[in-house]
């Protein structure tokens, strides 16, 4: 029989689920494991009676055999620590639980060059500058590298010394001795920050950072045929790299304004142009509004209202070749609001002439007409 109860010893109740041991065993373990306590020796036997309870009650049937007879035949495994307790991969799950954390702060911070961050920039521009394409000068504030001590961050004259905590190597190494041999974590120096050196006289005007924030102004070309939301990258223009590292890029972000006249759709733009109803009954050639200047259009005799006619090739440009798209003008017929005496007798005889009546009937009257067979 064995001198204690195994449930006891785990503090879990004799119906607890796998999984209930299985949790109660690991915050026992890490609790009394002899890396970690205080007690080497007591923690030791502790600890190994936590994992020969964990040995049966983990196995369905040594647990079951135990239930039924409070013991269970063959050797047990206390001396070996229990390491088998956490699953198939028992050594990877031990070095989660009391290494994991600071397994996961062992990466050092990056002492050597690092590139400066992008920055963006908004820039509204006019339709018309889309269509031709422009140039803007653009001013924008950013970090740059201090002048004073071309980014070292030092006083120009000063003394830079190497971090005697680290050696110079910006991180710290430290071995502990595990029941599983060596294991070392390296995180980054805290005298030093991971620079390596340190900086007896700081630069007075950057502050010992190595940047500083500074005022620039920078010509944009902004290419035709550019459309809502484009970016341009205008490279190494935006923040400062860090210790010697490069700078990062600027990216210029479009917004096309909306156009009094002119919708655009890609390549296509498009316009609405009103017309009086003799000239879209007789037809006729007319000027119409385009981003290049007037245009002359061809109306049809008969032209309906609504109608859409194209220019082919008078749209926007490509930016990425000579394509370009084409110019839609749809034609609004004007009915006119009030007539002199001459127009009105004209327009009696044209209705005259089509078979029109233009004698004034009641709506009902007009009604019948409408319905009366031939």
């Amino acid at each position: 029989m064995p001198t204690k109860d195994y449930y006891e010893v785990l503090g879990v109740a004799r119906d607890a689920s796998p999984d209930d041991i299985k949790r109660a065993y690991r915050g026992l373990a890490r609790r009394h494991h002899p890396d970690v306590a205080h007690d080497k020796a007591g923690a030791e036997h502790l600890f190994k009676e936590i994992n020969e309870a964990y040995e049966v009650l983990s196995d369905p049937q040594k647990r079951a055999q135990y239930d039924r007879f409070g013991t269970v035949s063959g050797p047990q495994t206390g001396s070996d620590f229990g390491f088998s307790g956490f699953g198939p991969n028992g050594f990877g799950d031990i070095f989660d639980m009391f290494f994991g954390e600071a397994r996961a702060q062992a990466q050092p911070r990056r002492s050597g060059p690092q590139r400066g961050s992008d920055l963006r920039y908004d820039l509204e521009i006019t339709l018309d500058e889309a269509f031709t394409g422009t140039t803007k000068e653009i001013q924008f504030s950013h970090l740059a590298q201090c002048d004073t001590c071309k980014g070292s961050g030092a006083l120009p004259g000063s003394l830079v010394a190497g971090c005697e905590r680290c050696h110079g190597t910006g991180v710290m190494r430290t071995v502990r001795q595990t029941p599983l041999g060596q294991f070392v974590t390296q995180t980054t120096c805290t005298t030093c920050g991971g620079e390596g050196h340190l900086i007896t006289q700081p630069c007075a005007d950057c502050s010992g950072r190595g940047r500083r924030e500074v005022e620039r102004k920078l010509t944009v070309r902004v290419p035709a045929g550019v459309d809502d939301g484009s970016r341009i990258r205008i490279a190494g223009n935006g923040e400062a790299g860090i210790r010697g590292g490069p700078g990062g890029d600027l990216y210029v972000y479009l917004s096309v304004a909306s156009h009094p006249l002119f919708r655009r759709d890609g390549l296509e733009t498009f316009i609405d142009v009103p017309i009086s109803f003799p000239l879209a009954a007789l037809g006729t050639t007319i000027d119409v509004p385009s981003l290049e200047g007037p245009l002359q259009l061809g109306i049809p005799a008969g032209t309906q209202s609504g109608t859409t006619l194209r220019l082919r090739g008078h749209g926007m440009p490509s930016v990425r070749g000579s394509q370009r798209g084409d110019h839609h003008v749809t034609v609004h017929v004007v009915v006119p609001t009030k007539l002199n005496k001459r127009q009105r007798e004209l327009l009696e005889d044209y209705a005259r002439a089509g078979g029109d009546s233009i004698e004034e009937k009641s709506f009902m009257d007009r009604v019948k007409d409408a319905f009366r067979p031939e």
